[in-house]
């Protein structure tokens, strides 16, 4: 059977992107000053304006103008064409009370782990397939790099006359549930306005595609499409307002698979909309590496106050070398999913997060939650969980 998927990434200066650097931006400049500081955080851009909001308690005020004037510089833009404004006030009294004093704590209980409740409720989502080397779908994999080759390339100057505004998407032929050809390219980079199509168009195919299609490559019958709107000059906040936590798809798995909470950018860890969702990516991650699933959905959901989850589940989609249920039994075992636990293994108090605002949350082997070391551990915990049912 054919089938189809699609999936898009942008470039850094993408407006909604700009606004996600600019608020992780905030979220690390104040855990620079306070390694405890609360942060959620929004931006919006549009022409000649950036607005920064939210609620931020922190032990030593962060300049937001001057920060904000030095993300436009290293994405791109001319600062002095914008005039940044922030209104900012502290986290909620009661938010905070039940963050810092978890439910199980308040009924009793003890421990570090259970002391810190999770600072939202919600459903996270995590992820894997066996179907690239970084266990992503291909589609939104090869978008990414895409892009990332366009910022490169307008960073180097080796492609002149383009723009920090930019998008890609990406769409791979599937036959039997695996990936065969790439039909579509689609490439949309913002240009002066001397800079002809076909000059732009032969630069991003020899200096972006070629080198993003490397692992797999396009054939003659591809369809490629650069700029397919013609005339791409306007661009960036001046023509399309931007705001934190509209490119969760580019954040997560490109659409082809859920996302579920919040958006990630410019929220500190003790929100699980971020924590949780890199932990069940961890988990799903894991799983399909150590080979008990050729793909799998992991999802954890969390009650605002309370540290340990309310649900747990794991799904391979039909492809687990073992029942869900032992693998969600042998999770369990092997991962602490309470927010404090969380913070603690992926060291979620460092200033890491501008590094994530593009390009997706999951690319990579370098950060913590993207890596393959639980494997032995899963497997051995299968292996003990069968051991007791056939004992029972």
């Amino acid at each position: 059977m054919t089938t189809y998927k699609t999936a898009e990434s942008v470039c850094a200066g993408h407006p909604d992107k700009l606004c996600d650097l600019i608020a992780d931006s905030v979220l690390d400049a104040c855990l620079r000053k306070d390694r405890n500081a609360r942060v959620a955080c929004e931006v919006l851009a549009t022409k000649g304006r950036i607005v920064v909001a939210g609620e931020i308690t922190c032990a030593a005020k962060v300049n937001i103008p001057r920060l904000v004037g030095n993300v436009l510089r290293y994405i791109g833009y001319d600062p002095r064409r914008f005039k940044a404004r922030s209104y900012i006030h502290q986290q909620s009294g009661d938010i905070a009370a039940g963050v810092n004093k978890a439910l199980e704590v308040r009924e009793g209980g003890e421990g570090v782990l259970n002391a810190l409740g999770a600072g939202d409720q919600g459903t996270m989502c995590g992820y894997a397939t066996d179907e690239t080397r970084e266990l992503l779908p291909l589609p939104l994999l090869l978008a990414h790099q895409v892009v990332r080759n366009v910022d490169t390339a307008r960073r180097h100057g080796t492609i002149r006359g383009i723009l920090p505004d930019g998008k890609a998407q990406v769409t791979i032929e599937y036959r039997d549930g695996r990936p065969s050809r790439v039909k579509t390219v689609v490439v949309s980079v913002q240009h002066d306005e001397n800079k002809s199509q076909e000059a732009l168009r032969w630069e991003i195919i020899s200096k972006a595609l070629f080198p993003a299609f490397e692992i797999f490559p396009f054939d003659k019958d591809t369809e490629i499409l650069v700029n397919p709107s013609g005339r791409f000059v306007e661009g960036g906040p001046a023509a399309d307002t931007g705001l934190t936590g509209r490119k969760l798809m580019v954040d997560t798995y490109g659409g082809l698979a859920p996302h579920g909470g919040g958006a990630f950018s410019g929220k500190d860890a003790t929100k699980v909309d971020r924590s949780g969702a890199y932990m069940a990516r961890y988990i799903a991650k894991n799983i399909v590496w150590a080979g008990l699933a050729r793909e799998c959905l992991v999802s954890v959901s969390y009650a605002i106050g309370k540290a340990a989850p309310v649900a747990f589940e794991v799904n391979t989609l039909g492809t687990g070398a073992v029942d869900d249920e032992t693998l969600r039994a042998a999770a369990l075992e092997v991962f602490d999913l309470r927010p404090a636990a969380i913070i603690q293994q992926f060291n979620l108090r460092e200033p890491v997060f501008a590094e994530t605002a593009a390009y997706g949350h999951f690319a990579g082997f370098t950060r913590p939650w993207e890596r393959l070391d639980q494997g032995m551990n899963l497997r051995e915990a299968v292996k003990r969980i069968a051991d007791r049912e056939n004992q029972g």
